[in-house]
């Protein structure tokens, strides 16, 4: 008998389950999408391993968004285990910011993100960037409300990650490939990483992103003005 599984473990008690055991978190997630369809509100789930790039990739959005005159009000969320570092640096950068601090929790659920809204540290925003806790597992399976799920790659992090972590990338809309301006530097074949995104993204896109060099930035800012669109917005819903 297996005792790592619990296979063989006399002790264990079956249990019928009647409801999804993230059924509580899909309905605070429905709660969460009505408010942001009434207000207008574009919010994006970003995730990523740990030093990715998501924080600064999110200070480059700032930074982009005033160069071009400031038009979108910003907005965030980050999601943390111990500190609020990545929601000051997200404030310095001009974006206010709230840290959601989990504790032992390596993601955020529904929950979490709808205490944060009604005690946010802001008003009114066009777009809500939801910095998920750094993780290529557990966050993909939590539906928070989003319009959209954006995968934070960095190009250091290897050719197979989207194969050893299917389900984070197969519900992904988007992967921004992070850091290109370290790839003179590095062996690391982009082409392989497109090929295995292929193999699982439902709808496989990829925008290469460095936040240092701002290569990528006009793209990606594309990108989130598409979401405002009223038949985005419609499928969002």
């Amino acid at each position: 008998m297996c005792r790592d599984c619990g296979c063989g473990d006399p002790e264990l008690v079956s249990v019928e389950l009647h409801e999804k055991i993230l059924g509580d978190n899909d309905a605070r997630a429905q709660h969460l999408r009505e408010h942001f369809a009434e207000d207008g509100v574009v919010a994006l789930n970003i995730m990523g391993s740990p030093g990715a790039g998501k924080t600064a990739l999110l200070e480059a959005t700032a930074h982009a968004v005033h160069d071009r005159g400031g038009r979108w009000r910003l907005g965030a969320f980050s999601g943390d285990l111990a500190t609020d570092r990545d929601a000051a640096r997200l404030e310095r950068a001009g974006i206010p910011a709230a840290s959601i601090t989990t504790g032992s929790a390596c993601h955020l659920d529904a929950k979490m993100v709808h205490h944060a809204l009604h005690h946010a540290p802001f008003g009114e925003v066009d777009f809500l960037f939801i910095e998920n806790v750094g993780n290529l597992v557990c966050p993909a399976i939590y539906d928070l409300g989003q319009a959209a799920n954006v995968v934070v790659l960095a190009v250091t992090e290897g050719e197979d990650k989207p194969l050893k972590y299917p389900v984070m990338f197969r519900h992904a809309d988007l992967v921004v490939l992070t850091k290109t301006d370290l790839l003179p530097h590095l062996e690391v074949d982009v082409g392989a990483i497109e090929s295995a995104l292929v193999r699982v993204m439902l709808r496989p896109r990829m925008l290469p992103v460095s936040a240092k060099s701002g290569e990528g930035l006009d793209a990606w800012i594309e990108w989130l003005e598409g979401l405002r669109a009223p038949a985005a917005l419609a499928d969002a819903r």
